[in-house]
């Protein structure tokens, strides 16, 4: 006997150094981060903020359940780096130009990564990292 496949999606979200990997597959709307409800994870604000991919595909994510592992980073860049994964692999499991084009209208860091990054430490003397990578202590000419 044949098993049939069930249809999902993978899709990763990158925020700086936070990871998030979802698994888009059929089911009754629940999206878990970290094997916990959404409802209990983070605070209200970021709750929002994930929940705008969502609120955005209406049909398609009241048929599909969301599992979300995310690591490393903050809080933010980890609600960023989920918001991302939910939003690609909703588009991935719809396959819809419409949505695609819906989130891109909306907000492009939906399904864009943003790759600015920090830049690295150089060392200047006492105290440097407390100002900056490139800051000097101001010193007189005169």
């Amino acid at each position: 006997m044949v098993a049939k496949k069930e249809k999902s999606a993978q899709s990763i979200g990158k925020r700086r150094l936070a990871v998030a990997r979802a698994v888009v597959k059929s089911g009754k709307g629940i999206v878990r981060i970290n094997s916990k409800p959404l409802s209990l994870w983070g605070n209200e604000v970021l709750r929002l903020w994930i929940k705008e991919p969502l609120v955005l595909a209406d049909s398609v994510s009241k048929d599909v359940d969301i599992d979300v592992n995310v690591k490393s980073g903050g809080i933010v860049g980890q609600a960023e780096a989920v918001r991302m994964a939910i939003a690609k692999g909703l588009v991935d499991y719809s396959r819809s130009k419409g949505l695609r084009e819906k989130y891109l209208h909306y907000d492009r860091n939906l399904l864009v990564y943003d790759p600015r990054r920090n830049e690295p430490h150089h060392s200047s003397g006492r105290g440097a990292s407390k100002r900056g990578s490139r800051r000097h202590k101001q010193r007189s000419k005169r």
